[in-house]
């Protein structure tokens, strides 16, 4: 639904030429499923949007055959299961192929591989796990998509996101099928918070024009503390620019390929981040000193005083 507001609210001409506004009500959206009541409520969902016909499709989209799938999208936006595994058997022998595994997690991202077509792009909400995962499966799957597709990012979620529903903690990654490389550097972001809290109620911590990664209204320095989506999505559109030159010590960074291949292809934010300890001064600065002084003598000064007045 992001992706309709979007497109309406950015690029009104989709429903104003003949041609675009075919295309997005009958081609332009797709998803699939194996729950009916899941495609009923999906559908409905886009249609009460203003799409008409949406391609909300049965599908079993890890074990059954997707012949006709592949390479043919160039988006894929998904927060795809993170529970659950499947058997060998029962999991589709290309998706296998990509990456041997009954993890669902990591299935499912080689399937996004396959779905797109070389130069698409896909943002996925994966789970800790994928990032520093120790297993064949993980790292090969990783190592792919760094040196085989452009992984563009990884958008480290603060926990507690997901609450009430889910506590796991989460990251973004975002990459490019090209099928021959083109990771130079990746982004790294660190989110802190989202705009509301990170307990079961997940409360809003800033008024309704301000929540969002492009809210109606500007934020005040003080309110990143609050939600720092603003900031990610200023920061993403210079990650090749300005962001290049930020320390590791700073909430977003970027790394370069060879560091992420020399750490075995680890993409957990942690591995690469900086802190800087600060050292606890004991002595106070002089400034501070000569006011503690100065104080003393006065109270020295009203001491004696109030001593003269009671002789």
């Amino acid at each position: 639904m992001a992706t309709n507001e979007y497109l309406r609210k950015k690029h009104p001409d989709v429903l104003t030429d003949a041609k675009l506004k075919k295309h997005f009500h009958n081609e332009l959206f797709h998803g699939f499923d194996f729950d009916n009541t899941m495609l009923r409520i999906g559908s409905m969902n886009m249609m009460l949007h203003g799409v008409d016909n949406p391609q909300v499709v049965y599908r079993d989209s890890l074990s059954q055959d997707h012949a006709g799938e592949d390479e043919k999208y160039t988006l894929v936006l998904a927060n795809p299961p993170f529970a659950g595994s499947l058997d060998h058997e029962n999991t589709a022998k290309d998706l296998q192929a990509v990456v041997k595994t009954k993890k669902t997690e990591l299935l499912f991202l080689a399937l996004f591989l396959r779905l797109l077509k070389p130069g698409g792009r896909a943002a996925v909400i994966v789970p800790d796990g994928v990032l520093f995962g120790s297993s064949t499966a993980h790292k090969t799957l990783r190592k792919t998509l760094v040196e085989e597709q452009k992984l563009d990012a990884v958008i480290s979620l603060p926990g507690g996101v997901f609450k009430p529903y889910a506590g796991v903690s989460t990251a973004i990654l975002l990459f490019t099928k090209t099928n021959s490389g083109g990771t130079d550097n990746v982004w790294f972001y660190d989110v802190d918070a989202d705009g509301w809290s990170l307990d079961d109620k997940r409360t809003a911590l800033l008024t309704e024009d301000k929540l969002g990664p492009v809210p109606l209204e500007k934020l005040a320095a003080e309110e990143h503390t609050k939600s720092n989506l603003p900031d990610v999505l200023a920061r993403w559109k210079q990650r090749e620019k300005g962001e290049r030159k930020r320390a590791r010590t700073e909430q977003s960074f970027c790394v370069p390929k060879k560091d992420i291949a020399a750490q075995g292809y680890d993409l957990s934010l942690n591995r690469y981040k900086e802190v800087v300890h600060q050292e606890v001064l004991h002595r106070a600065p002089k400034e501070i000193i000569a006011e503690l002084e100065k104080l003393e003598a006065e109270i020295q000064k009203g001491m004696a005083e109030l001593k003269g007045m009671l002789k």
